[in-house]
């Protein structure tokens, strides 16, 4: 029995799945957040150990779900899936009904593969837009991470203000069932 949960055939890249993080991924994890490409997760200092303890807790955390993303059965993304009501975000904005808070993480590569990135997040909209019933998705990265203001903007999210979190000084942005729908990310998927 497969403990996939999700998985869809991208016309460019093939196969793309997530699993459930397990024990078994941390020292691949603890990899990843030490590279210098990973700096914005803010674990330079992982170990397995410490990579381990944290998905643990996780697993624990009726508000949080992590799944190892996989493309053509390889471990390749992480997602964090989490109810932002239920996080450092409470009370800093207007919870709706149907929000779902979001992280994804690509895998550190010295061979990027073309479009990649942009599956992997359409690959993630989809999932949380249509198996986890989100009506809106929630993002805070740091102000500084560039790269995925594009990647969020190209997905559909708006940019609505700053908020102080730990560690970092966060856009919070937001993207609802019907920007994805009409955005660049949904266009590229046609």
């Amino acid at each position: 029995m497969s403990d996939r949960v999700f998985e869809r055939i991208d016309p460019a890249l093939g196969e793309l799945a997530v699993r459930p993080v397990g024990d078994g991924d941390a020292d691949l994890l603890a990899r990843w957040f030490r590279h210098p490409k990973s700096r914005f997760w803010m674990a330079q200092d992982a170990t397995p150990e410490s990579v381990r303890a944290e998905f643990r807790a996780a697993a624990a955390d009726p508000y949080i779900d992590a799944y190892m993303g996989l493309h053509r059965g390889a471990p390749r993304f992480l997602i964090e899936v989490y109810d932002p009501e239920h996080s450092e975000l409470a009370g800093r904005f207007e919870h709706e009904v149907g929000d779902i808070g979001m992280h994804v993480l690509n895998a550190p590569t010295d061979t990027p593969v073309h479009g990649f990135t942009r599956a992997v997040m359409r690959f993630t909209m989809d999932y949380l837009f249509e198996e986890r019933g989100a009506t809106r998705v929630v993002v805070e990265p740091d102000v500084e991470n560039t790269p995925i203001h594009k990647l969020n903007s190209w997905a559909g999210f708006t940019a609505d203000r700053t908020v102080p979190l730990t560690g970092k000084e966060a856009l919070l942005s937001f993207c609802t069932r019907e920007a994805y729908a009409s955005s660049a990310a949904k266009g590229a998927a046609q």
